[in-house]
């Protein structure tokens, strides 16, 4: 009897030992599953790919594989905003329905996993003096930058505004075709408002 009773406290002691055993042995799951569960824990201070090609990151530094996607840049936008002569401000703009096209791109970005870092350039043509081209230039690029602020767009992620006259160069396609926008003199090709994602390089560049 006493044999009995000792035995049955070493099974009863053994038992959390046994399912401990048990909880602490790997688990075999396929990768999709794995990613996937890991996705509810993972650390935000590293980088990884979940199954839909997201780039995520973590939150308590364990050394997780950076992420490998390859970044494509979002085609430049080119908006032919006609704004009235010698003119900058949003209601100065005599083709207002241009900016749906900022509009849809903003939501596009909106609904992306990471945040767009974008550059916004203003252009003018050769009609007037380069100083005051310049200054009109850069007035309607800021124009635009706090149009996309005023729609929700962070503006810690708009890296760059500026002005470009006259020598303002080319647009380029989405296939990086350079599109030629003719003479620079009294050109309204010319005149145009550019919003251009940046790369990872250009980005880190800004940050210096």
């Amino acid at each position: 009897m006493r044999k009995d009773k000792k035995t049955f406290r070493v099974v009863a002691l053994a038992a959390p030992l046994v399912m401990a055993t048990m909880l602490a042995a790997p688990v075999s799951v396929n990768a999709a599953d794995s990613i996937g569960l890991y996705w509810k824990a993972a650390p935000t201070t590293t980088a990884w790919v979940n199954s839909s090609g997201e780039c995520w990151q973590g939150q308590d530094g364990e050394k997780l594989p950076p992420c490998t996607d390859t970044f494509v840049p979002h085609a430049p936008l080119v908006m032919r905003l006609l704004f009235e002569l010698d003119r900058y401000q949003l209601n100065q703009i005599r083709n207002p329905e241009e900016l749906r096209k900022l509009d849809d791109l903003i939501k596009e970005f909106q609904g992306t996993p990471r945040v767009e870092q974008v550059s916004i350039i203003g252009h003018t043509d050769k009609l007037g003096s380069l100083p005051h081209n310049q200054v009109l230039s850069e007035n309607r690029a800021a124009t635009i930058k706090q149009y996309m602020i005023d729609r929700g767009y962070p503006a810690s992620a708009i890296r760059e505004v500026k002005g470009m006259a006259w020598e303002g160069g080319n647009d380029v396609a989405a296939d990086g075709a350079v599109i030629d926008l003719g003479p620079l003199e009294n050109n309204p090709l010319r005149r145009r408002v550019v919003v251009t994602e940046l790369g990872p390089e250009q980005v880190q560049q800004y940050s210096q």
